[in-house]
C-alpha cells in the first residue's frame, strides 16, 4: 500500500471511532448536568424562573413512519420530569405553570436547515395560573429583550405539530374582564366519537369539509364568574391539540350556566394555534336577549325569556375583522317564534351586526320589553333596572343608549302574522332596523291594522344626552268592522280610519320623550257607530260613561269623527276635536298633559233638531291617565260650536284634516260636508227630519 492509500485509510478509520465516540457520549451522557445550563438559559430569555426539577433524558429511537432511508435516521425523544415556570414580580403567586412530566421528539434532519420541528409534545399534569391585572399586564405576555437592538431575528424557526395532554387544572383570574375561572381536566373513562355527541349527519358534514374530528377524549368542569357573573359549566373535548395541521378538527361540547343564561355547544376547532375557526351547535336560553350585553359586548333588545338553537361559524382572522355567523336558528321569545341568520362582524370603528328575522306567529305582547312596557314583575325577571309605577301608563324604564354607541346594526324583521286580543287588530309587522354610532333608526317601522297600514318613520340619536326622538306616522284605511270585529252595528260599516302624527321630544325612556313632545296628531273616523257597549269592548270606562250620559244606552251611528291636536313640551291641546253622530253634535275642548299623564277635557254635546238628548249641561274628563275621572259640570249647556265658529278658531283644523279623507266603500265620505261647512267658518247643520 503506497503512503497516500494509508494516509486517507487511517483518516477515515479515525473519523469514523470519533463519530462512534461522539454517538456513544450523545446516547450515553448524563442530561442532567444540562439542566444547570438549560434554566439559566430559558429563565434568562423569559425574564421568569424557570427549572427542570426533575429527570432529564434523551432517547434515540427510529421513526418508522418517515420511510425510506430517513427511517433509519435516529430522533432524540426528550423526556423531562417536574417542570416549572415562575410568574413576573408583580404577582403574588410564585409559579405560573407547573408540570409533571413533558414528552417530545425532535426532527434531527431539519436542524440541518435550522428549523426545530416538533411533531408533538406530550403534557402531564399541566398546572396554570393565569393572571391579567386591571392596567392590562398578564403573566402569559413573555417580555424578549435582544441583546443588540440592530441584531437581525434569529432564522432560526419553531414548528410544533400537536400538543397532546391529561388531567389538569387551570385557573383564570382577569381583572380586566371580570372574571375568575377554575377549570378541571380530567380523562373520560373511555373515549366518546364525536358522532355520538353531534349525531351522525353533523359527524359527516364536518368529515365532508375536511379530516374526521377525533375523538372525546376530556372531560372539564369549570366554575367561577365570568364579567362579574357566576358561571358553572362541563363539557368534554379532545386529547390532542393539532397546531400545524390547520384542517384537523378539535372537538367541543359544553353546558354552561352564567347568571341567568344557558349555553349549550357542540362542535370543532380548527386550527387552534391562531383560534382560527369555530363551527359548532349553539343554543342559548335565558330571561332577556340584552342580558347577552354582559357577556359578549352585542347590544340587543330586552326581550321575554327566549331559547334559540342554530350553526354558529366564526373565522376568527378574517381581513376586515373576526366574524360570527350564527345560522339557520331557530327558538322563541315568549311565545313567539323566531328564525333567521345574524352576522356579527368584529370591524372597525364598531363592530356590526346583520341579518334578516322572521317570526310565523308574534304575540303582540312580546314587543312590549322592546320599550319597558311590560309589567313590574316581568320587568324584574329579566332584569330590568326600572320599576313602572303604579300610577302611570307610560313606560318610564330607560333604553340603554350607552350600549347603542358600541356597535353598529343593520338588521330586517317581519312578523308574518301577530296573535292579539281582539282589542288590538294587528296583523303583521315589518322593520328595517338601523343602528349608526349611537344612531337608532325604524325606516319603516309597519304594522298592518285591521285591513290598513300603520307606517312609521322613528330615529333616535342616543348619541346625544338625553336622547332625541323623532316619529312620524301614518294611519290609512282602518276598516272599522275590523277594528270591533265583535260589535255588532258595525260589521256593515264601509267606514275607515285615517291620521297622521309628526312629533319630536327628548328623554330617555317613552315617558319621557312624551313627557317633552313638540308636534301633532290628526285623525278622522267616517261611517261608525258608537254605544256604551262599544266602550266596554275598547276597555274605556270614561267614554263609556261619557257616551251612557248623552246617548243613554241605544247605538247612535258616527257620520264622522274628527280630531287634531297641538303638542307643545308634552302637553296635547285641542284644536278641534269632534263627533257628528246623528242626534248630536259633540265637542271636546281640553288637554292632555303626557309629562304628568293628566286630562283635563269638556265635553260639549248639540243637539240636533227635534231629537232632543236629555243632557243639559256639559261633562268633564279630568284626572290621571291611568283612571281618570268623567261627571257632569255644574255649568249650563254652552253652545260651544257656534262659538267657536264665530271666532274663527275650528277653520284652519278642519282645512288641515280634509286631507285625511278617503272614500268609504265607493260612497262619498261623510266627514268632507262637516269639514268644509267648519273651513268655511259655519257652523255645521243642526237640524235633521224627524221621525
Amino acid at each position: 500500500m503506497t503512503r497516500t492509500p494509508k494516509i486517507f485509510a487511517w483518516t477515515f478509520a479515525s473519523l469514523v471511532v470519533l463519530l462512534a465516540i461522539l454517538v456513544l457520549i450523545i446516547v450515553f451522557f448524563d442530561w442532567n448536568r444540562m439542566k444547570p445550563t438549560i434554566n439559566h438559559k430559558v429563565s434568562e430569555e423569559l425574564h421568569r424562573p424557570f427549572a427542570i426539577n426533575g429527570d432529564l433524558s434523551v432517547v434515540w429511537r427510529r421513526e418508522l413512519d418517515q420511510g425510506g432511508w430517513r427511517a433509519w435516521v435516529p430522533w432524540p425523544h426528550v423526556v423531562a420530569q417536574d417542570l416549572s415556570l415562575g410568574n413576573p414580580d408583580w404577582s403574588k403567586q410564585p409559579q405560573m405553570v407547573t408540570l409533571k412530566r413533558v414528552e417530545l421528539r425532535i426532527s434531527p434532519l431539519a436542524l440541518l436547515a435550522q428549523r426545530v420541528v416538533i411533531p408533538r409534545i406530550d403534557l402531564t399534569e399541566p398546572n396554570a395560573d393565569l393572571q391579567r391585572l386591571a392596567d392590562g399586564r398578564a403573566n402569559w405576555t413573555f417580555k424578549f429583550d435582544p441583546k443588540d437592538p440592530d441584531a437581525e431575528p434569529s432564522s432560526w424557526v419553531v414548528d410544533i405539530g400537536a400538543i397532546g395532554f391529561d388531567k389538569g387544572h387551570v385557573t383564570l383570574d382577569d381583572q380586566n374582564l371580570k372574571t375568575q375561572l377554575d377549570v378541571l381536566i380530567d380523562p373520560l373513562g373511555k373515549p366518546i366519537p364525536y358522532s355520538d355527541i353531534v349525531g351522525d349527519k353533523a359527524a359527516k358534514n364536518a368529515q365532508e369539509k375536511g379530516a374526521a374530528p377525533q375523538d372525546y377524549a376530556f372531560a372539564l368542569k369549570v366554575k367561577g364568574q365570568y364579567h362579574g357573573q357566576k358561571l358553572a359549566g362541563e363539557g368534554k373535548i379532545g386529547g390532542l391539540l393539532a397546531l400545524q395541521d390547520a384542517a384537523r378538527p378539535f372537538p367541543l361540547q359544553a353546558q354552561a350556566q352564567i347568571a341567568d343564561t344557558r349555553v349549550e355547544l357542540a362542535g370543532t376547532l380548527t386550527d387552534p394555534l391562531n383560534l382560527g375557526a369555530l363551527d359548532l351547535r349553539l343554543k342559548l336560553a335565558g330571561s332577556s336577549l340584552g342580558n347577552l350585553y354582559a357577556l359578549t359586548g352585542v347590544t340587543l333588545p330586552d326581550t321575554p325569556p327566549y331559547a334559540t338553537d342554530g350553526h354558529l361559524i366564526a373565522k376568527l382572522h378574517e381581513p376586515g375583522g373576526a366574524v360570527f355567523r350564527y345560522e339557520a336558528f331557530n327558538g322563541k321569545i315568549g311565545e313567539s317564534d323566531i328564525h333567521g341568520s345574524l352576522a356579527y362582524v368584529a370591524s372597525l370603528p364598531r363592530p356590526k351586526l346583520s341579518g334578516s328575522l322572521i317570526s310565523n306567529q308574534l304575540l303582540f305582547a312580546d314587543l312590549a320589553p322592546l320599550i319597558g312596557a311590560d309589567s313590574n314583575a316581568k320587568q324584574k325577571a329579566r332584569g330590568g333596572e326600572s320599576k313602572q309605577p303604579s300610577d302611570k301608563v307610560l313606560p318610564v324604564e330607560e333604553f340603554k343608549t350607552e350600549r347603542w354607541r358600541d356597535m353598529d346594526a343593520d338588521v330586517e324583521f317581519t312578523g308574518k302574522r301577530i296573535v292579539h286580543s281582539e282589542k288590538l287588530p294587528f296583523n303583521d309587522l315589518y322593520t328595517h332596523l338601523v343602528l349608526t354610532d349611537g344612531v337608532l333608526s325604524l325606516e319603516p317601522l309597519r304594522f298592518g291594522v285591521a285591513g290598513g297600514k300603520l307606517d312609521a318613520q322613528i330615529r333616535l340619536n342616543g348619541h346625544t344626552e338625553p336622547l332625541e326622538g323623532t316619529a312620524k306616522l301614518t294611519a290609512r284605511g282602518f276598516k272599522l268592522k275590523q277594528l270591533f270585529p265583535t260589535f255588532e252595528p258595525m260589521k256593515t260599516s264601509f267606514g275607515e280610519l285615517n291620521g297622521d302624527a309628526d312629533i319630536s321630544g327628548r328623554g330617555n325612556s317613552v315617558a319621557k320623550l312624551l313627557g317633552t313632545a313638540n308636534g301633532n296628531l290628526k285623525m278622522l273616523i267616517n261611517d261608525g257607530a258608537i254605544s256604551r257597549e262599544l266602550m266596554e269592548l275598547a276597555g274605556l270606562n270614561v267614554g263609556n260613561y261619557v257616551v251612557g250620559k248623552i246617548f243613554g244606552d241605544k247605538e247612535v251611528k258616527i257620520n264622522c269623527a274628527a280630531a287634531d291636536f297641538d303638542i307643545k313640551t308634552g302637553l296635547a291641546t285641542t284644536r278641534l276635536f269632534v263627533f257628528d253622530t246623528e242626534n248630536a253634535i259633540i265637542y271636546i275642548d281640553g288637554t292632555a298633559n303626557m309629562a304628568t299623564e293628566q286630562l283635563d277635557l269638556t265635553v260639549t254635546p248639540e243637539s240636533k233638531g227635534w231629537r232632543l238628548i236629555s243632557l243639559r249641561s256639559p261633562l268633564y274628563v279630568r284626572g290621571k291617565f291611568i283612571k281618570p275621572d268623567a261627571g257632569v259640570k255644574a255649568v249650563p249647556l254652552l253652545l260651544r260650536g257656534a262659538g267657536m265658529v264665530a271666532l274663527g278658531v275650528i277653520a284652519a283644523p278642519a282645512a288641515g284634516l280634509l286631507a285625511l279623507i278617503a272614500p268609504s266603500g265607493g260612497e262619498p265620505n261623510q266627514c268632507a260636508p262637516l269639514l268644509e261647512q267648519m273651513k268655511a267658518g259655519k257652523a255645521p247643520v243642526t237640524v235633521k227630519s224627524s221621525k
